[in-house]
């Protein structure tokens, strides 16, 4: 008797701590699933002019793999959009990219290049409380009251100006093949200029004259974080600059590169993004 009831109670022993490290395995991979749901952010992304949503295909891919949710806004009159340009405003980029967010939960991290920083300068007074963190990656900050036209007046070392051919009614701008890689990625592979020259349509021009209308006092409270481009032909450094001082924004990266760093040095700006979040 007394060597089955011993037998019985390491059985009992065993199953006791057996229970026990399942437990802890499950609390411990629970806590692991916080951990990574908590590092996890859901990023909203406007591409610039001339461009759509391929520009940012290469950090995506990149972002997704790191466990972020990246989400693309294709700007109206961009990419396979056919809204007519005359119908477009920076009011309708601001809303495409309002809608997109409404339909995500939580706050987002809001990334504008060029162009798409004016957008998402409006999307966040808008908005402001969807509005994690807004970045700027050689993005157009203008001011109440200001346009991209207005802030590109103020840059005259700029080679995008000069390479711009406007339609005969107005509404639109082109830009030619050949002057696309030097203005815009000039530091980047023949696959990439093959990539701008195939995805290459007019702009609308209404949206760089449009002044912007900025009145909600919680935007101030977004923080922002601006991405330098030093060898930029498009928005050169010293407008960049210029913005960012006037704008007030202080936490500020820089990378050795054109106007387009996520398709000439897309891990560059992965890493930055990631850096961003944590």
């Amino acid at each position: 008797m007394k060597i089955q009831q011993k037998r019985k109670l390491v059985r009992l022993v065993i199953a006791a701590f057996a229970v026990a490290v399942t437990c802890l395995l499950f609390i411990t991979g629970c806590s692991k699933d916080k951990e990574i749901s908590a590092e996890s952010k859901t990023f909203v992304m406007a591409h610039g002019a001339f461009q759509g949503p391929y520009a940012w295909q290469f950090v995506k891919s990149q972002l997704e793999a790191a466990g972020q949710k990246v989400v693309i806004v294709e700007l109206p009159g961009h990419g396979t959009d056919q809204t007519p340009p005359g119908k477009i405003t920076i009011k309708t980029y601001r809303d495409k990219v309002v809608s997109a967010i409404a339909a995500l939960k939580g706050q987002v991290v809001l990334v504008g290049h060029s162009l798409g920083g004016a957008v998402i300068t409006a999307v966040a007074d808008t908005i402001p409380e969807r509005i994690e963190k807004l970045v700027y990656i050689a993005g157009f900050v203008p001011a109440n009251g200001q346009s991209i036209l207005d802030l590109t007046l103020g840059d005259p070392n700029s080679q995008f100006g000069p390479a711009l051919i406007f339609s005969a009614d107005g509404t639109t701008a082109s830009i030619p093949n050949d002057k696309l890689f030097p203005v815009f990625c000039q530091d980047g592979t023949d696959a990439i200029k093959q990539l701008l020259i195939v995805n290459n349509r007019p702009e609308p021009i209404a949206p760089q004259a449009n002044k912007l209308v900025l009145t909600n006092t919680a935007f101030a409270a977004v923080p922002k974080y601006y991405v330098y481009t030093t060898k930029d032909h498009a928005i050169t450094i010293d407008l960049q600059n210029k913005m960012v001082s006037a704008a007030g924004i202080k936490n500020v990266y820089s990378v050795d590169s054109g106007h387009c760093p996520f398709l000439s040095v897309p891990d560059k700006i992965t890493a930055i993004l990631l850096q961003i979040i944590k």
